[in-house]
């Protein structure tokens, strides 16, 4: 069993440096451009499935990727992004000034992150976990596609490869549209490895 995770493409927020966590977004132009690539990748593939998160931004991502393509496809709300709360629309230069010691710890110390209202690293990394191991168990011995968001996808690698969160920012960077590629083998005990950690279409 393959689990392709993917990260949406690039959104106007993306571009502007605003922050968007569970917040709505769209795809810029150049966001429609990388996945458009990235389905020359997945045109090969036989997908079983695509689990999508419920954010507009992933939805269109999938719609480019799969969209004419006779593949199931869910939505979860469980694979949205991080939830940013009183940060969320607001752009990062300006949270940087508002909250300077959250900011650092969002990006330089992730682990110590804990902003009221906002979810910590550590929560998104539970339920990542949760909906990894549910996809696993239903779609067992099938490739899937999870179409997802770059902290999410980041603190799910995380464990996998049995780095700190502390370290969730060292490369690879996450880039929109980044590719990465989970294996897990068909023992039921078998330990899921990373083959793929955000490549990219060039």
């Amino acid at each position: 069993m393959r689990i392709h995770l993917i990260r949406h493409g690039q959104t106007y927020w993306n571009k502007e440096r605003r922050v968007q966590g569970q917040s709505e977004s769209t795809l810029c132009e150049e966001g429609r451009q990388q996945a458009t690539a990235l389905r020359s990748v997945m045109d090969k593939l036989a997908i079983a499935k695509v689990y999508c998160s419920s954010s507009v931004r992933t939805r269109e991502t999938a719609e480019i990727l799969f969209g004419d393509r006779d593949v199931d496809t869910e939505y979860r709300d469980a694979l949205r992004e991080i939830m940013l709360g009183p940060w969320e629309g607001f752009l990062q230069a300006e949270m940087k000034e508002k909250f300077p010691e959250s900011f650092d710890h969002f990006w330089h110390f992730p682990h110590l992150f804990n902003l009221a209202g906002a979810e910590t690293f550590e929560q998104v990394q539970q339920r990542g976990r949760a909906e990894l191991q549910s996809i696993i168990a239903e779609a067992a011995g099938q490739d899937v596609v999870v179409i997802s968001h770059g902290v999410f996808i980041k603190t799910i690698l995380c464990q996998l490869e049995d780095r700190p969160l502390e370290r969730l920012w060292e490369p690879p960077a996450m880039h929109n549209c980044s590719h990465s590629i989970v294996a897990i083998g068909n023992d039921r005990d078998s330990v899921p490895q990373i083959i793929q950690y955000a490549g990219t279409v060039q």
